[in-house]
């Protein structure tokens, strides 16, 4: 047992028991109680992880002597100890935190504010569970600056219309039994062995998870609430939370992608969704004691969700926002409307927002299984990233190569140098939480659909950003006299001196194939 723990380190305490259960996945409730220095408890489920064997793990935040004991339910003196530690202080940035209003809505415990760069990579866990190399994607992940990855727990082998996942060497069902027979008492533990790895991974790496506990609900069993009842849902969550809620690593916990298939797996907005949203996400926290954010992640992008959740605005922590904006032949580069449908739908919103999902982009080597990622080109990729930052907002994007059917890990898609130079500029030129969102300092004018500049500045107004999606001239309000002016190119990240007639600017006339190139104008007193 460990007797020395720095502070926000995954400990780990192990319990066998000599008695035989028939099921000890159901037949046995283990909990471990913390009490903290200053007194207060936490409460931490434990998992069965086979040969008699139970598992706790913890990690305390606060440095000092700790005592634990723990509780079987029915008794078992093999799995009713007690015992104490003493954590020692450290210089860990912590948990990720939602910190609405302040920077972008996220920092860590020790008060870093967090710029939420992710890429949506959901079936990782399987993917490392069928052999491939997922350490050095991760590793190639970080120096790109991804700090958060997308990926669910449960990995099916398809998606619709044609997304069959030929990788797929091995099953990915985490249950027992089959699809056709499912087994819901059973866990599969040769594959949350391999769910482990990846995520101690993660957490050697300093790289965030958001942990989809339940995927799309198309799928079953999420499809079918009659089999899949909320005692089994409990079960599953319950052990999800035993084995991961301990590690730096987790960022979210998201109970269901999409969720507004909830509980039919039928697409489409449903109050019934929101009341399951917010009663699951008070579970989660009541059973799961780091306190980590809970999210949701949408389908549906209306009604706004300050309306969805009004009932309990505490229960949702985050939204992870999902607009792909124009994807169609003539107007996927553009990817107009994001910005539009960020404002209408987080109007209102009391919590913290990622812009979660705005495509895939494709790969034009792969067969296309999904048609939705036609159009989701390199340029796609840019402006929706810009759109979402310059809404004041963390960005998760995702690529063909490491999304659902494919698996090509070994090589990045042209649009990733694109998020290279965009989170260069808000990490070394312009650090994000310096700036905000605002719509006073450009001069009012007729913008064609997608073509409407979008304004960041600091509080003080002596930094100004202006994303231009097609280029052209703005009129910037306020910015006349002592401000250095320069164009900052988003393919290439080079920057150019910014000439103006007064306070409008113009900028420089780049693009192919008739059609503009972005630009981004930096003022700076």
């Amino acid at each position: 047992m460990p007797t020395i723990i720095p502070c926000r380190t995954v400990a780990e305490w192990t319990l066998t028991s000599r008695r035989q259960h028939a099921n000890p996945f159901t037949d046995v409730t283990v909990d471990a109680i913390f009490s903290s220095p200053s007194g207060k408890t936490y409460t931490m489920p434990a998992f069965y992880d086979g040969h008699n064997t139970w598992r706790v793990r913890f990690n305390p935040g606060d440095p000092g002597r700790w005592t634990w004991r723990t509780t079987s339910r029915p008794a078992d003196p093999d799995l009713t100890q007690h015992g104490e530690f003493e954590a020692t202080a450290t210089n860990s940035r912590g948990f990720l935190r939602s910190t609405p209003g302040q920077a972008w809505g996220f920092a860590y415990e020790s008060g870093e504010p967090a710029l939420i760069w992710g890429d949506t990579t959901y079936n990782l866990f399987g993917m490392a569970y069928c052999g491939a190399d997922v350490a050095s994607f991760l590793r190639r992940r970080i120096t790109h600056g991804f700090n958060l990855l997308r990926v669910r727990v449960p990995v099916s082998p398809f998606h619709p219309p044609a997304g069959y996942s030929d990788w797929q060497t091995r099953r990915t069902w985490p249950w027992g039994g089959s699809e056709t027979a499912p087994r819901f008492d059973l866990f599969n533990l040769d594959y949350f062995h391999t769910v482990d790895g990846v995520v101690h991974q993660a957490e050697a790496l300093g790289i965030g998870l958001e942990m989809i506990m339940e995927g799309w609900g198309f799928e079953f069993p999420f499809n079918s609430r009659q089999i899949f009842v909320p005692e089994w849902e409990e079960l599953w969550m319950r052990y999800l939370i035993a084995r991961y809620d301990a590690f730096n690593s987790l960022y979210l916990w998201t109970p269901l992608n999409e969720y507004e298939y909830y509980p039919n797996g039928d697409w489409h907005y449903k109050p019934v969704a929101d009341r399951w949203a917010m009663r699951i996400a008070r579970w989660i926290k009541a059973t799961a004691p780091h306190g980590h954010i809970v999210s949701v992640h949408n389908g549906p992008r209306e009604p706004a969700f300050a309306q969805r959740f009004a009932a309990d605005p505490e229960a949702v922590d985050a939204i992870l926002f999902q607009e792909w904006g124009a994807r169609d032949e003539h107007n996927g580069w553009l990817a107009t409307g994001i910005e539009d449908q960020i404002q209408r739908s987080l109007s209102g919103w009391w919590g913290s927002a990622v812009f979660a999902e705005y495509g895939y982009e494709r790969n034009p080597a792969f067969e296309l299984k999904l048609p939705s990622h036609q159009f989701c080109t390199p340029d796609h990729t840019r402006r929706a990233t810009w759109r979402g930052l310059a809404s004041g907002l963390g960005v998760i994007h995702g690529f063909e190569n490491s999304w659902g059917p494919w698996q090509h890990l070994e090589e990045d898609q042209p649009g990733m140098a694109y998020v290279d130079q965009a989170h260069r500029f808000f990490t070394e030129i312009v650090p994000f939480h310096t700036v905000r969102p605002v719509a006073d300092v450009i001069a009012p004018a007729t913008w064609p659909a997608g073509c409407r500049p979008l304004a960041l500045a600091s509080g003080n107004r002596k930094t100004i950003v202006v994303y231009l999606p097609v280029g052209g001239a703005v009129t910037v309000l306020g910015a006349v006299g002592d401000y250095a002016a320069r164009w900052f190119d988003p393919r290439s990240g080079s920057l150019h001196a910014a000439p103006t007639d007064g306070n409008t600017f113009s900028a420089p006339a780049t693009g192919s194939d008739g059609r503009p190139d972005d630009w981004v104008l930096l003022l700076q007193a």
